[in-house]
């Protein structure tokens, strides 16, 4: 990345390096606008994006047929106006940044035409992909584009640590580039700081994905939505080192076999390993729990010619022959800070994108290789939107930090973070139950009061990214104490519940 000097304002402030953010400063600089783009990461691998594996989603021609699809998978739940954007814009999104601005060379078949993957929940072949390492191949070259763009700063390392407002209005971030805070300044400023797995002990995110973005804004009063519903992915490799074997898998022909050695999936939904993805991880935690394990059976596909990568994984994790272990793991927010089809918060000059961000295209289950999609698309719309706002940067007074006491215990930091993954683990997992949630809300108030008894004297990232898990935990809790009715990722279980029939085959 360039050694562009650091400057402290800037027309559009964007706060995240994954597609989204990448998205927004890439048009807001089309729009002439001058855009610094900070992130805490120190190189492409801290950012979600590039652990993104099946692909991004096209509507090839047909948004309709991929809105029945977003919809069926949410359980019904998703805006409507909300996936009319998405399926509307997706194609030529697509075709515009990854194809012509970026050359990205997404597999084809022989013949030269794309090779269209099909993953869980979709009814036809429309993901473009790259291997099963898609987030990598376009994640990596957009940096590079961005790196190279002389109305872009981007700024590594640099973590925002809170948002700086005055009279209801966000004026851009305070980072940690000094010991008390460093602030920049925008126009409008951008989150798009991607997901939560810090919070759970087990997850397809990278370590940094502490909810910054969805604590900041709400500690500065912005509105958040739909936080209970957080998504498993059922097939993360079931060791001490979970790693994600994409959906394309099954998509190509994979299938779950028990402990028994049966295959199960038909017996839950009628579309058995395509099913919505809440819908498979739950049945494969019931088979685990009931059978001792679960794999994924990947004989019936060219599992070493068609996925290397996976396959590589697989060897480095001493995994030989056709059956691979798994088990659920977090994935994905469906929730976050509420925003409108343009990406705006409920506080003037802030906007959200990407995971962070509520746009209601997920509603409580997201549909397999939405996400690349999702944050570009609101990503273009929202760097639209705020070089649109023609906003200048207005220097405010910003806090000051403190940073008078002693570091913090080596240990201090690890342990509370294990407290808070368990309690989520525990009550905030696949299953809920109404009195788990609400013994979960009391230890998680109890812990972020000690966490906040540090934060007043001390500025760390290492302390703020603790503080931002427990405030989005809190909130997660709180959602899911607020909605009894159990859909897609929020899955209530309690003793005097109907058990309902489950879904046959049609």
């Amino acid at each position: 990345m360039s050694e562009t000097p650091p400057h402290d304002t800037a027309d559009v402030l964007v706060v995240g390096s994954g597609i989204a953010g990448c998205a927004v400063a890439l048009q807001a600089a089309r729009e002439d606008a001058d855009v610094c783009l900070i992130t805490k990461a120190e190189r492409p691998a801290d950012a979600s994006t590039d652990w993104a594996q099946g692909g991004i989603s096209t509507a090839r021609g047909d948004p309709e047929a991929l809105k029945r699809d977003v919809l069926a998978a949410s359980d019904g739940t998703a805006d409507p106006n909300a996936v009319d954007v998405l399926v509307r814009e997706a194609d030529a999104a697509v075709e515009d940044v990854l194809l012509e601005t970026l050359g990205i060379g997404f597999d084809e078949r022989e013949d030269g035409a794309f090779d269209y993957a099909r993953e869980a929940a979709h009814s036809e072949r429309r993901i473009l992909h790259v291997d099963a390492a898609t987030g990598r191949h376009v994640l990596r070259p957009f940096l590079n584009y961005l790196d190279d763009h002389d109305r872009i700063e981007v700024r590594q390392d640099t973590a925002a640590l809170e948002l700086v407002t005055h009279e209801g209005r966000v004026h851009g971030v305070l980072t940690d580039e000094e010991p008390t805070g460093n602030p920049i300044y925008a126009g409008a400023t951008v989150l798009a700081t991607g997901g939560i797995g810090a919070l759970y002990p087990r997850s397809t995110n990278p370590d940094g994905a502490t909810g910054d973005g969805i604590s900041m804004a709400a500690l500065a009063g912005a509105d958040v939505a739909d936080l209970e519903y957080v998504q498993f992915h059922p097939t993360a490799f079931d060791g001490e080192e979970p790693f994600l074997l994409s959906e394309a898998l099954r998509g190509e022909g994979a299938v779950f076999r028990n402990g028994d050695g049966r295959r199960f999936m038909t017996e839950y939904h009628s579309d058995a390993e395509l099913a919505p993805r809440d819908v498979v991880a739950r049945a494969v935690a019931t088979e685990r729990e009931e059978t001792g394990e679960v794999v994924l059976d990947v004989s019936p596909i060219a599992f070493d010619a068609e996925f290397p990568t996976i396959a590589e994984s697989c060897r480095e994790h001493g995994l030989e022959g056709a059956e691979i272990p798994v088990a659920p793991c977090e994935h994905f927010l469906c929730g976050g800070i509420d925003v409108d089809d343009r990406g705006r918060t409920s506080l003037e000059g802030l906007y959200a994108v990407g995971e962070c961000a509520r746009t209601g295209v997920h509603g409580a289950n997201r549909l397999a290789s939405t996400s690349l999609l999702e944050g570009l698309v609101w990503g273009l719309r929202a760097g639209e939107a705020a070089a649109g706002r023609k906003a200048k940067p207005r220097v405010v007074d910003a806090t000051e930090l403190r940073d008078s006491d002693p570091a913090l215990p080596e240990r201090f930091s690890a342990e509370k973070f294990t407290r808070l993954q368990r309690t989520m683990n525990d009550s905030l997992g696949l299953e809920r139950d109404p009195d788990g949630i609400a013994r979960a809300s009391a230890v998680l108030r109890r812990l972020k009061g000690e966490v906040d008894a540090y934060t007043r004297t001390r500025t760390s990232r290492e302390l703020y990214e603790l503080r931002n898990a427990c405030v989005t935990a809190l909130l997660i809790a709180r959602a899911a104490g607020e909605n009894p009715e159990s859909r897609g990722c929020h899955h209530l279980v309690r003793e005097d519940a109907p058990t309902a029939e489950p879904e046959v085959p049609r």
